[in-house]
This record gives C-alpha cells, structure tokens and sequence, in this order.
C-alpha cells in the first residue's frame, strides 16, 4: 500500500495527530486532485481497528480507475482524537442551539464546548499547505475535496460552507444530524454558498443509528432544492435500505460518493 505516514504536523490551533497520506501506485509525473477526510484511522489499515473494518478508499479508487480511465486521486485522512465530538460538531450553526433546553446535555456529551473552527483552519491553513508542499497534488479549489461519516459528515458538509474558495466538493455519508436536529440542519442550509460551483453528495442507511436520519436529510434535501442546487447535477442524496451505521456500510458506497464528488458523475 502506497500510505505515508506523517505524525509531527505542528499545530497552533489542534492537537497534533497522524495524518495518513495514500496514493495510486502509478502516477509518474502527473499531479492528482486531493481528498481530504477524516477519522483517518478507519480509512485504511484493517489493523488499527479491533473489528477490522476499515472504509478500504484505496480499493475503491484503484477500481475507480480501472473502470474510469482515471489516473485517480490522493487521499489525505486526518485521524480523529479524544476530542472528535468536538472538532467535527459544526461550530456556528450549533450556536444557534445555546437558547435551547436541551444545550447542556450537548455540552456534556460532546465534553466541551464544539472546536471545529480551529479543526478546518487546522486543515486549511496547516495540513493543505504541507501536503501541497510535499505531494504531487492540483492545488487548487476545482480539484479539493472534503468527506467523512457520522460526525465527520456534519464537519464536511461545514467545512466547504465554511471554505468554498478551498473546496469544490463534500461527501457526507451517513450525516449524523440528529446532533443538532432539525436547528442544525436550517443553520447549516443558511450557509450554503450559491450553486454552480461545487458538489454534495448525502447518503443514509436504514439500520442502527442511520434509522434516525431520513427526515432530517429530507429537510436538507429542500433546502438544497430552494438553493437552487440541481439533484443529480451539483448535488445528490441517495438511501440504502439495510444499511448500517459503520465501516463496512461505508465501505460498499464510497466508490459512489467520490465518483460523484470527484469526478461529478451522474
């Protein structure tokens, strides 16, 4: 496997962590689009994981490629720490939940208050310029992307609205948005940039705690539509029934959202 592994990225903003970079086997000089993703360590390696499931995005871009003619992409897999909750909770669509009863027991059971806004800069401004600076990568927002699950869904969708100049595209699988309800969803919606420029792709299971997303989704799925966005165009949420909430679920779509963020499949 083509991964290199960085664990001294410095940081005046996070906590330092591993930041796994993969690339395809073969890319003589060409230079590849980025992916950026999160919870790094369920991305690869079925040995970092007690049940050895792992997203295998390595698999889905080799098989990606063969049937696409593609060269391919470089992923970047940001690893998650103690303080996850935290650092994926998108930061100011939750301020609009601090009227609210129930914002104590958020605080709770993310153990502080949400840090994502120091996470993407973290990405942005620390870990983009050095994986540019190192990597044969195409720099620029057309070939930047975001994507992650659960949590990590919610800090993509955040982190393009939040950066649209730095990013072109976000796969959000399995959006976790019961964290914020429905408040969250219209906070998030409100920061969408104007359509015409980049991509979302949504998905959602049926099983676990996936059961819970469906009317939320659909909430977003309106506000992408008064956006202005184009189902199937700029933008696409699709549900698998039976699905689950975890790697092995996100392994067997994957493929799909970054066809569609990517290489803007319809």
């Amino acid at each position: 496997m083509n991964l290199i592994r960085h664990t001294h990225i410095a940081s005046r903003y996070v906590m330092p962590r591993p930041v796994d970079v993969w690339m395809p086997a073969a890319i003589s000089d060409r230079r590849l689009p980025v992916i950026y993703m999160h919870d790094g360590q369920n991305l690869f390696d079925p040995a970092l994981r007690a049940d050895g499931e792992v997203w295998a995005v390595d698999q889905a871009i080799e098989r990606l490629g063969a049937e696409r003619g593609w060269p391919g992409a470089i992923v970047v897999g940001i690893w998650c720490t103690n303080q996850r909750w935290r650092e994926y909770a998108p930061q100011q669509p939750f301020a609009a939940l601090r009227q609210t009863r129930g914002w104590e027991g958020i605080i709770e059971r993310m153990g502080g208050e949400p840090m994502s806004d120091a996470y993407l800069a973290y990405l942005v401004e620390e870990v983009k310029p050095f994986i540019d600076a190192n990597y044969p990568t195409l720099p620029d927002r057309a070939n930047t992307f975001i994507m992650g699950s659960s949590m990590g869904g919610l800090v993509s969708l955040y982190g393009l609205c939040r950066y649209p100049e730095v990013f072109s595209g976000a796969g959000c699988l399995s959006t976790h948005w019961p964290a914020g309800g429905t408040i969250l969803v219209d906070e998030l919606a409100a920061l969408l940039p104007p359509p015409g420029r980049h991509r979302f792709y949504f998905d959602y299971g049926t099983v676990g705690l996936d059961a819970e997303y469906e009317p939320f989704q659909q909430r977003m799925d309106e506000w992408m539509r008064r956006a202005g966005y184009q189902y199937g165009h700029d933008w696409i949420t699709r549900k698998f029934p039976g699905a689950d909430h975890n790697e092995a679920a996100w392994r067997a779509r994957v493929a799909e959202a970054i066809e569609f963020v990517v290489l803007g499949a319809r």
